[in-house]
């Protein structure tokens, strides 16, 4: 009998729906124009690159004007922050991030205090990865130029207060960046009611392909191009664009924000009854990330006296796939620097298991998860010494 998969993955990356596919062929072959060009050829694709910058900021409730195409949510973060960092050096030095952001914005905030001898404040977060507003208030300096604060993280789900950190930003006139790759398609996202100045995101996170992205810059913001060599995206961003690609975001947004509600109560619904069935079967676990503003499909648990790979390698051997925190940093040995900063140990930080839902999963695949999980946990802490005293009654 075939092994039965489950994928449970959904925030590393998500399948392309068949209606974004059947929306990018034709971009392969009979519409192959370059955009940039006058003739026909051109004038046709460069339509479709304009379709495709209108729903994706029908998704945010942006202007089309205000979105620029990129090769990704980790470029359009380098953009962002670099971008403000280099046009706005007259006024300042000094970023304002947190610890639990992507490395997208980590690495790019230490190459620019390792380079360019700005100043970065890296806020604390509490037990469930909140950042405190008062930290935030007196972590600001005269010479304060951008707050960048991740909308939703992508390890742990917890949603930042992201309205009340624009606020802060403006009346201090500071541009407010976030990380919005996990939030948008998952969680209403509406950049003008919540102050967003600049928002990064990426396709492929919300069932569209890889290797595209988009950088929302609300019109009046600073910022320095990030790619010179052409008049691309007003020329901001150049290169010859995408063109399947930003067809498929853009039909993979249109889908994300018409179907958003019935999606959200799904993946909330499935959550739950995961997050809860772990927590009654599982004795030693603890649930990372803030009990309720979390992002609709994320559960990530902390196994105490088992080690993160060997639980993974164990769940894909009996078909589910799920992961031990961030993708892009998955052949690291080193434990999360989310989970460390939510202050745990080393030990419990490295026996860490996200899973995270999506369109495919279904009730049935929860109580698979929920019948094979316990057995594995268990097995895996008979091997360990730690965990044998404590079943003993020892400390």
């Amino acid at each position: 009998m075939e092994k039965r998969r489950i994928y449970m993955d959904y925030a590393a990356t998500t399948p392309m729906k068949k209606e974004v596919l059947d929306a990018m062929l034709p971009y392969y072959n009979d519409l192959f124009g370059n955009a940039s060009s006058v003739h026909s050829f051109g004038r046709g694709v460069k339509g479709a690159l304009d379709t495709a910058r209108t729903e994706v900021a029908k998704l945010i409730n942006a202007h089309p004007s205000e979105i620029y195409f990129t090769g990704g949510g980790t470029e359009a973060d380098n953009w962002a922050i670099k971008g403000v960092a280099f046009a706005s050096k007259d006024k300042g030095n000094h970023i304002i991030t947190t610890k639990i952001e992507h490395h997208a914005v980590l690495h790019t905030c230490e190459y620019l205090e390792k380079y360019h001898g700005f100043e970065v404040t890296y806020l604390n977060v509490d037990e469930d990865g909140m950042i405190s507003l008062e930290d935030l208030k007196n972590s600001i300096t005269d010479k304060t130029i951008l707050i960048s604060i991740m909308f939703a993280n992508n390890e742990i789900g917890t949603i930042q207060p992201i309205k009340e950190i624009g606020k802060i930003a403006h009346e201090k006139g500071i541009v407010f960046h976030t990380d919005g790759v996990q939030a948008i398609g998952n969680v209403e996202v509406d950049v003008k009611e919540l102050g967003i100045d600049l928002m990064a995101m990426s396709s492929h996170k919300i069932y569209g392909p890889k290797g595209v992205g988009a950088l929302y810059i609300r019109k009046g913001v600073k910022l320095h191009p990030f790619v010179h060599g052409g008049a691309q995206e007003k020329k901001r961003r150049a290169g010859t664009e995408n063109v399947a690609g930003i067809v498929g975001f853009g039909k993979a947004a249109e889908l994300a924000r018409v179907n958003l509600d019935n999606y959200k109560n799904k993946l909330i619904s499935l959550r739950e009854k995961l997050i809860n069935g772990i927590m009654e079967r599982i004795p030693y676990t603890r649930i990372n990330g803030h009990r309720t503003e979390r992002l609709p499909g994320n559960a990530n648990f902390s196994f105490e006296f088992i080690e993160g790979e060997a639980l993974l390698l164990s769940l894909d051997m009996v078909g589910i796939a799920g992961s031990s925190g961030s993708a892009c940093t998955s052949g690291s040995l080193d434990p999360s620097h989310v989970l460390m900063a939510i202050g745990l140990s080393h030990e419990i930080a490295h026996g860490s298991l996200r899973l995270s839902l999506g369109d495919s999963n279904t009730e049935e695949d929860v109580d698979y998860v929920l019948e094979h999980l316990p057995k594995i946990v268990e097995r895996l802490r008979f091997m360990s010494p730690l965990y044998e005293k404590v079943a003993k009654g020892g400390k």
